[in-house]
């Protein structure tokens, strides 16, 4: 596609899809009716990635007359959405879950804060997944942690629509994993290198088809990558963490045996003091050899 003589963006619309079969021909005609009605009329392309699906889901999009890319092997959400950014011709990105749970018409709206943000996302006003009972504890926790480790208020750490501009998202490509918490990965990285993030308030309905997600399986990898992201761009977030918890405990362990065995453990104190320190001390270096990558990059 051509820039539009309006807009100095051009937009590149990812739908990942791997089995899709129920809803991939929907959410390409929405995709199409949202942006057709707007100003963006002139200045986009829809890809289907494809991910190795053994039902129907590629035939029906290459019906719908929109680029098909098809991965030979089955790599993950990740891995997916990775082969439409390389392959992107937009400056800006959408991307957006194949299974008809989010709406398209908030693309539009989302295209009009650009290019004054870096990263666009819609927040999500319900949970419709299965195992509703573990999934919202367990994505409350990891929400609390990853605002905390990143300093920013994330309304919503894995949401599954996502614009941003493609320049910098290649900067973060390889540390993008290949499954589900890739979107995970796409916000942390940019919210602790100090791009401009931007959250939408979006509807999201229950999915047609059946889902993919893991809960306990899934759940711990997303803890996983916002442990590996922080250290990766802010280790002393971490670093400092654990050493307030080891000089805490120390304070603890010597109050306790001070008062309740009437006997100073000072081996125990000792340990946990010296810990700490050196904890804090593998966080600074760490912390400068981050900022010196980033300086010489």
């Amino acid at each position: 596609m051509e820039k539009s003589n309006s807009n100095h963006y051009k937009f590149s619309i990812i739908l990942p899809a791997y089995n899709e079969e129920k809803a991939i021909g929907k959410v390409i005609d929405d995709v199409r009716i949202s942006l057709d009605n707007s100003k963006y009329r002139n200045s986009y392309e829809i890809l289907v990635v494809d991910d190795c699906s053994s039902d129907k889901t590629a035939e029906i999009a290459t019906s719908k007359n929109v680029e098909v890319i098809r991965r030979k092997i089955n790599g993950g959400s990740g891995a997916s959405r990775k082969t439409g950014i390389l392959a992107a011709k937009g400056e800006v990105i959408v991307m957006l879950d194949a299974d008809d749970t989010y709406t398209a018409s908030d693309i539009p709206v989302m295209f009009d804060y650009f290019p004054d943000y870096d990263q666009v996302n819609g927040a999500r006003d319900s949970e419709q997944g299965t195992l509703k009972f573990l999934r919202l504890p367990m994505k409350l926790i990891l929400r609390k942690l990853a605002s905390y480790l990143s300093r920013t208020k994330i309304p919503d750490l894995n949401t599954g629509l996502k614009a941003f501009k493609k320049e910098i998202m290649l900067k973060y490509l390889w540390v993008i994993p290949d499954g589900f918490s890739c979107v995970t990965t796409m916000t942390l990285a940019f919210l602790c290198n100090g791009h401009k993030v931007k959250y939408i308030p979006t509807k999201y309905k229950k999915r047609l088809g059946n889902s993919k997600f893991h809960p306990i399986k899934d759940t711990s990898k997303y803890l996983q990558t916002i442990i590996r992201i922080i250290l990766y761009f802010n280790p002393l977030k971490i670093f400092s963490s654990l050493s307030f918890i080891l000089f805490v405990s120390a304070i603890v362990v010597f109050l306790y045996s001070y008062f309740f065995r009437e006997k100073i453990l000072d081996i125990t104190i000792l340990i946990l003091l010296i810990t700490a320190i050196q904890v804090l001390g593998m966080g600074m270096i760490a912390e400068l050899i981050v900022k010196s990558k980033n300086a010489n990059n």
